[in-house]
């Protein structure tokens, strides 16, 4: 069924990936000596309080839609709970993955400098946020098969 709790976990995962592409990495950082906020579409230079387009990440902004539509993809898997799971599993397998390879995006950018609490972004705690939410999936996944196999004994 659609309306389950896990239905609403995994929307929420997705939800709060594709916000990755509303938040910023890294912001009023500086790169090369000009101020600059780093999202998964690119780095954007501050200037005059308008931000401008200097450098684009194609591959991690296409990552960044395919790992937010996966988790909606699991929504219409209901009826097989076990490839659902599975499925789950390497959800989040791939968020930590996608994650390292964010981070060492944004270390790039930033160079030699460390990035401190009051430039990092929201977006670099979103997919944490996610993973989170698909264990959580994960879990109402599991007690709907256990729910359904008690179910089967009793017949």
């Amino acid at each position: 069924m659609l309306q389950r709790i896990q239905s609403i976990y995994l929307l929420a995962a997705s939800i709060v990936m594709f916000g990755l592409f509303l938040f910023p990495l890294a912001h009023n950082i500086y790169v090369d000596g000009k101020l600059a906020n780093v999202t998964v579409t690119g780095v954007y230079e501050i200037v005059n309080g308008q931000e401008k387009h200097i450098e684009t990440f194609t591959a991690l902004t296409a990552v960044t839609a395919i790992i937010a539509l996966a988790p909606l993809a699991v929504i219409f898997m209901y009826k097989n709970r076990k490839k659902q799971i599975n499925f789950c599993y390497i959800a989040i397998l791939a968020l930590i993955g996608y994650s390292f390879w964010m981070a060492q995006t944004v270390k790039a950018v930033v160079g030699a400098i460390t990035l401190e609490y009051k430039n990092m972004g929201v977006g670099l705690f979103l997919t944490s946020l996610s993973i989170i939410l698909i264990i959580f999936a994960f879990k109402a996944i599991q007690r709907d098969e256990k729910l359904v196999k008690s179910a089967d004994r009793l017949r």
